[in-house]
């Protein structure tokens, strides 16, 4: 039986630093804070120092292809974090914040991992300083505002209730909402209509909130929020229904970047919480452009593989926020190779040297796609208990064949101990580093130009086929001008392809494109690929069916 302690067993035990000393590791005085108790505080924006943010070094962390599990990205950006601080680097970690839905579904907490975490762990994953809530606030107040005007006699826009494209949302799993009909009972109770709901992290106002630079350019955002069109085919934005101000004032807290702490006591920011299977994956600009205010390095993460979070960061975040990363760390794990490997589930766990020499052509893939950026990457082994000694030593062999450097990366079990070799590589690179990050596609493209480039160049794909609904959809996107936006894909983030069975490094596959969504908000446009989903189903067996509080208060399964 194993002797480890679990993260929530570790997070409970661990010291915890009041925020104001954290703050002062910062710079950051008592005075600028807002405090949320001890140990949770908001950042006001205008501690952002736009002389420091480019002058200081960010680090972009992602992974292969993963398994259902995860491979610990946040984790070994955590314990990056540490590793650097010990070796003497100013270093601050800025992270997503955790949505509901997956913690009481499959992942039962999302604050990183053994002794690589951030605290209070129970108040992240649980609430933390209302956020979400916020977002999921002035989502439905749209979604209201929109009903309201249809039946609105004196204001009425004329909105056609069959090409209205706003859903309303709740942070929690719950397939039965995707789709439902609502106004029923009468006329006092709204027109009927087909509706549904999507999760808050695919809410569009939490992509407008992580891709704003400031309140202005929220605002600006907000209103550009297309809300569907008129009997005459003529587009309503949110701008005409008069929604912006009151949205933006709902999120006049949520817009500002919240600081906690790692265990080891360094700072931590996290704001935000986008899936980047289906939105752009990744922490919000003014937190990553906060957390470079006020240190020298400034490790961060995008979710799922290089193909999906990191493309996004890279060609979406990027270029609204102005930002580079000098490096990318790209986050491998022996389990992981085995399965692309092609090992069956009930063996992921054993040691298997020929499958992880196959499944590398995966990594090899990912590997690949940080160097088109015009970056040298790392690759982090995030190191599991089941990991051979003969199976690091083939990664570590296959990879600096590519002239890559590969470290053995042990934060969840060590901390900052377990990470000093990478802190150590990656800050070479990163010293090193003085180009900017080339973008893999010009905004200026066509939407099908723009497209191809990533499926080619970034899943390697051979073509992209468009199916009826997709074609119409980029005439319509042509006609709103919308078309210098740019891709935000919509795909599984199980494999490269759009098929999630097709492991490894697939090849003379095509892309099909079902779909395109519209998020002029947001500032992009959304090519849907396979069954991709925005409201999950929980799992057979939830991950809160384990969790429970006693009469002290002390939690307990969230882990």
């Amino acid at each position: 039986m194993s002797t480890y302690k679990s993260d929530l067993e570790i997070a409970q035990e661990a010291e915890i630093t009041h925020i104001t000393l954290i703050a002062k590791k910062l710079g950051i005085n008592e005075d600028d804070l807002e405090m949320y108790g001890k140990y949770k505080a908001k950042l006001p924006l205008s501690l952002i120092d736009a002389d420091k943010v480019e002058k200081s070094s960010l680090i972009l962390v992602t992974a292969l292809t993963p398994t259902p599990a995860g491979e610990g990205k946040t984790t070994v950006s955590i314990g990056l974090t540490e590793g650097m601080n010990r070796i003497g680097k100013k270093t601050t970690v800025v992270l997503r914040e955790p949505s509901l839905g997956p913690v009481f579904g499959i992942k039962g907490g999302a604050a990183g991992g053994g002794y690589s975490q951030v605290i209070p762990m129970e108040d992240i994953n649980l609430h933390f300083t209302g956020d979400f809530s916020a977002i999921e606030k002035a989502n439905n107040l749209l979604a209201a505002l929109i009903d309201n005007n249809l039946q609105s006699k004196t204001r009425n826009l004329g909105l056609d209730p069959r090409t209205i494209l706003w859903k309303r949302v709740m942070d929690m799993n719950d397939r039965a909402l995707r789709d439902i009909t609502i106004g029923l009972g009468g006329t006092t109770n709204g027109i009927p209509r087909q509706d549904g709901f999507n999760i808050t992290p695919a809410s569009e106002i939490m992509a407008i909130l992580c891709l704003a630079n400031d309140r202005e350019d929220l605002k600006v955002k907000l209103g550009n929020i297309l809300v569907g069109f008129t009997f005459d085919k003529k587009p309503i934005y949110a701008r005409d229904l008069n929604a912006v101000g009151s949205m933006a004032m709902l999120l006049k807290d949520a817009i500002k970047p919240n600081l906690v702490q790692t265990l080891e006591g360094n700072p931590a920011i996290l704001h935000g919480g986008p899936f980047a299977n289906i939105a752009q994956g990744t922490n919000s600009i003014i937190a990553t452009k906060m957390g470079l205010s006020h240190s020298d390095y400034v490790v961060t993460e995008a979710g799922f593989g290089s193909d999906l979070g990191a493309e996004k960061f890279l060609n979406i975040k990027c270029g609204y926020g102005g930002l580079s990363p000098k490096t990318i760390v790209i986050v491998a794990t022996i389990r992981a190779l085995r399965h692309h490997g092609g090992v069956e589930k009930v063996n992921i766990n054993t040691p298997n040297v020929y499958a992880v020499e196959k499944g590398f052509a995966n990594l090899e893939k990912h590997i690949e796609n940080a160097q088109m950026y015009g970056v040298e990457p790392v690759v982090a082994i995030n190191k599991f208990v089941t990991d051979s000694d003969e199976e690091v030593a083939i990664v570590k062999e296959l990879t600096e064949n590519m002239g890559v450097k590969a470290v053995l990366s042990e934060g969840w079990e060590h901390g900052g101990e377990g990470a000093i070799e990478l802190a150590k590589v990656v800050t070479a690179i990163v010293d090193n580093q003085t180009e900017k990050i080339k973008p893999l596609y010009n905004w200026d493209n066509s939407i099908k130009g723009k497209i191809l480039e990533i499926s080619e160049k970034t899943y390697g794909a051979k073509d992209v086929k468009y199916l009826p609904a997709a074609n119409r959809k980029i005439k319509e996107i042509e006609a709103l001008g919308l078309d210098k936006l740019p891709i935000c894909m919509a795909k599984t983030q199980k494999s490269f392809s759009d098929d999630e069975k097709k492991i490894g490094r697939p090849d003379d596959f095509i892309i099909t494109v079902r779909d395109i969504e519209i998020a002029a908000g947001a500032g992009f446009v959304i090519p849907i690929t396979g069954k991709m989903m925005r409201m999950p189903g929980l799992p057979k067996v939830p991950a809160a069916e384990g969790m429970d509080i006693d009469s002290e208060g002390n939690i307990s399964g969230l882990s």
